[in-house]
């Protein structure tokens, strides 16, 4: 099975604008005395990117490399594993997002696995929110240690430690659907 198919990269690409849609208004910051909205929403702005470009690298490389991490983790073991964007999910995200919803809750994606055993459901599972821990780790340290930043990128940095720590411990969560139900469940069949 390779380790990603055109299919794949295109549900990639799909999750991530509908990501940056949705989160396009959250990483915007209004309050300096340079913001000028007109170049800011022309993506012109002296100030950075675009805040689709901006909310689409903010946002997906948490989502993204959290699958990823599952998928594979799940090759790793022998096992058949695809990723899938949540059209319904990402649907979902995008109407609240254009009723203006002050609460957002979707499921962007997904990676399906077939076959293994308890300690390869474990194993998968946990893989994904250990990769937003890891990715917290970073963020808090380059921010902790590197001192020398332009303005927007400690800004990127401390959401991206935000972001990552909220899916670490949210999907840790031993609540059904959830990884951390499925990694909690799969030790205790193991024991």
């Amino acid at each position: 099975m390779p380790i990603i198919t055109p299919k794949e990269i295109l549900d990639v690409v799909i999750m991530t604008l509908a990501l940056g849609f949705i989160f396009k208004d959250a990483f915007t910051r209004r309050h300096d005395d340079n913001y000028d909205p007109l170049l800011h929403y022309q993506g012109g702005s002296k100030r950075g990117l675009g805040p689709l470009f901006e909310a689409c690298i903010i946002t997906a490389p948490a989502i993204v490399l959290h699958e990823a991490a599952h998928k594979i983790v799940a090759l790793m073991a022998g096992l058949e594993a695809t990723f899938h964007a949540s059209y319904g999910g990402l649907g979902l995200g995008v109407l609240l997002k254009a009723l203006g919803s002050p609460f957002i809750f979707f499921v962007p994606g997904y990676v399906s696995i077939f076959g293994g055993t308890n300690i390869t459901a474990a194993l998968t599972s946990v893989a994904g929110p250990l990769i937003n821990g890891a990715l917290y780790l970073l963020a808090y340290l380059v921010i902790m240690y590197y001192s020398k930043m332009r303005v927007q990128t400690h800004h990127r940095l401390v959401l991206t430690r935000k972001i990552n720590g909220f899916l670490f411990i949210f999907n840790m969560l031993p609540i059904p659907g959830f990884d951390g139900f499925t990694f909690f469940s799969s030790v205790l069949k193991i024991v």
